[in-house]
């Protein structure tokens, strides 16, 4: 369909691509790969047209429809969400104008008999004809579906765009590009404003898309899901894979000790020629044969072992400082910013060493409930932090705080004390700021670098509790595994609001579900959870279906198998229901078991005189054992209410 014929492209004597060709076939689904700076985003303006290679070129048929989302663009304001939308129909809306005009005519003209009143006729039946084709009385349904895919709710439809935040601005350019049905879509980083269950329903989406995409993206599992082919850009060339991303790791990894193979064999071969050649240089009769040598070593081809890009993040966390058991107690908190309620109700308590993740739309609350652990902003309810606990926030625009004017070394040098200041250049050079880059502004920064410095500030305390708020943002896939392993290896406590499935399995074994108001616990993995979301979203679909079926009052032919497929997804949801249960009984025990040995902690010391006369005028003592009383009694309530529930 498309065809990339030895483009090559260079910037100031330096070349990104070197005479790369390939072809993109109808329904493929590419995956671009390579390090940063690696020329990506490049290619993907090439193809959209919106950059020429400095030599080749990219050929496609004439009716070939392009669609790119680039990571950064200008967004149109004026228009509610759904009136930008529907702007994607421009050409149905075109339509639209020509049929009300050829009606006006046909209404008013009284030449019945002429060949342009005939003609008038025509051209009104190719219309509807086209009308038709392009499924125009459709459109409202499918700006709907894709809009209410893409997290809007109904009641959005009708706010205008300038209401929403760049990241909600992007899915309606998202939502534009995916009504005009493109052949071929060209999406860089498609995913960085989008929330789990869009993510999700966005997957989905691609499954039963008729045209091409060509993707970047830092979202490893995006990528597995999506993809079925891999372009690698290494040393200014490319490499097919015809696999998703994660098989290409491996294959990547085979070829390139490949190649080391090989370069060691040619290597010693050459070693042995140099030999030879001085050997008989200096000798007459063997001068010819010492030429030929060397000229048969010019000739060769040397091979070339790709770069490893081993470039990546390496650190650890500091040991965290001492803390008490219980890190974090939340009752009935909520927010609400003037009439708009947020959620309610939230109750939760935070141990020792767990490793929470917050889930949920964007936009129901999550970003919100770190602020209030932080006493950012002022809230319902109560929130309290434990004994000895030292928190470290990093907030989602965490880069954006950081002083523009300071140099990457100042940044961290201000901010570190005592003997950790020895140790600025070594902390920088683990997060790949070495040489001649300490001395970078931080307003030059990419928005990776930024994220990176502003994690590596984060490490000059030993925090014992770590909110961290969309922390891979801007990170390549290879940072984010180093951030993934320091995390999972981090001794204290930790609560994080990530969109990246990868990164939170394996780091966050309960979750807090934001959503309709509420905060409903899960104990279980995102993989558990994400398979209860889709089996509800399924159930959801499927009522509203029926909801559909029943104002139409039509029978349908499949009800005895949609019912048996129905029945299946509520056995699937009921396993997960009972398995979250009996993870939440152990963890409810866990929790009395540390609240009766608090307890009975303060009985030993208030049955001893001496300890009692000590303690006798001691207030927070006594308030302490009463809420650790009053805690215990909700918790046994509680652990008596899961088992009830428990089949």
């Amino acid at each position: 369909m498309i065809s990339v014929n030895g483009v090559t492209v260079s910037f100031g004597g330096h070349d990104l691509f070197d005479n790369i060709s390939f072809l993109i076939n109808l329904k493929d689904r590419i995956g671009l790969a390579g390090k940063n700076g690696a020329g990506k985003s490049t290619l993907l303006k090439i193809l959209s047209g919106n950059q020429n290679p400095t030599k080749g070129e990219v050929t496609m048929p004439k009716s070939c429809k392009i669609g790119y989302l680039p990571q950064d663009m200008i967004h149109q304001h004026g228009r509610t969400v759904f009136d930008e939308t529907e702007s994607a129909y421009e050409e149905i809306q075109q339509l639209e104008i020509r049929i009300d005009q050829i009606n006006h005519q046909l209404e008013t003209r009284t030449d019945y008999e002429s060949d342009a009143y005939s003609k008038l006729i025509e051209e009104q039946t190719d219309v509807y004809t086209r009308l038709d084709m392009l499924g125009a009385g459709n459109r409202k349904e499918e700006i709907e579906k894709i809009l209410r895919g893409l997290g809007f709710d109904r009641k959005d439809f009708d706010r205008q765009t300038a209401e929403f935040s760049g990241g909600w601005r992007m899915r309606i350019e998202l939502a534009k590009l995916l009504l005009q049905k493109p052949d071929i879509l060209l999406l860089d980083e498609p995913t960085n404003h989008l929330d789990i269950e869009a993510i999700m329903w966005l997957e989905e989406f691609m499954e039963t898309y008729a045209g091409a995409v060509l993707l970047i993206s830092h979202d490893k599992t995006f990528l597995d899901n999506v993809t079925n082919r891999t372009i690698e850009i290494s040393n200014q060339k490319i490499y097919d894979y015809k696999t998703n991303y994660s098989r290409y790791l491996l294959l990547r990894k085979e070829r390139r000790e490949q190649q080391e193979n090989a370069a060691k064999n040619q290597q010693k071969i050459i070693d042995q020629t140099e030999v030879l050649i001085d050997k008989y240089r200096a000798k007459a009769s063997k001068a010819a044969f010492a030429q030929s040598l060397i000229k048969k070593l010019d000739r060769m081809d040397r091979v070339e072992v790709d770069d490893d890009d081993s470039q990546s993040m390496n650190f650890r966390f500091p040991t965290p400082a001492h803390s008490g058991k219980i890190i974090l107690t939340v009752e009935q908190a909520g927010k609400h910013y003037g009439s708009k309620h947020i959620f309610s109700g939230a109750n939760f308590i935070v141990t020792k060493g767990e490793k929470i993740g917050l889930v949920g739309r964007n936009g129901e609350g999550k970003s919100t409930m770190m602020k209030m652990i932080a006493k950012k902003v002022e809230f319902d309810g109560g929130i309290k932090l434990g004994h000895s606990v030292m928190m470290g926030y990093f907030e989602q625009d965490q880069e954006e705080k950081l002083d523009q004017k300071k140099t990457v070394f100042e940044t961290i040098d201000e901010a570190a004390v005592g003997d950790v200041r020895k140790q600025v250049r070594g902390l920088l050079g683990s997060f790949l700021f070495r040489g001649d880059d300490i001395d970078k502004k931080v307003q030059v920064l990419s928005g990776g670098e930024r994220g990176r410095l502003a994690i590596c500030k984060l490490l000059l305390e030993p925090y014992n509790f770590l909110l961290m708020d969309e922390p891979t943002n801007h990170l390549d896939i290879r940072s984010k595994d180093i951030l993934k392993k320091a995390l999972i290896n981090y001794e204290g406590t930790v609560i994080m609001v990530s969109h990246d499935r990868d990164f939170m399995k394996g780091i966050c074994d309960r979750l807090f579900e934001f959503r309709d108001g509420k905060v409903k616990e899960h104990l279980c993995d995102i993989e558990d959870f994400m398979l209860l979301r889709k089996v509800e979203r399924l159930n959801e679909l499927d009522l509203e279906k029926k909801d559909n079926k029943e104002k139409k009052q039509e029978v349908t032919s499949n009800k005895n198998t949609s019912h048996a497929i129905s029945s299946n997804e509520q056995i699937n949801k009921h396993e997960l229901e009972q398995k979250q249960i009996r993870n939440q009984i152990k963890k409810v025990e866990e929790i009395i078991e540390n609240l009766e040995s608090k307890i009975k902690d303060c009985d030993l010391k208030l049955s001893d005189a001496s300890e009692y006369e000590k303690l006798v005028n001691n207030k927070s003592f006594f308030e302490e054992y009463n809420q650790f009383k009053i805690t215990l009694e909700k918790e046994i309530e509680k652990w008596e209410s899961l088992s009830e529930k428990l089949v």
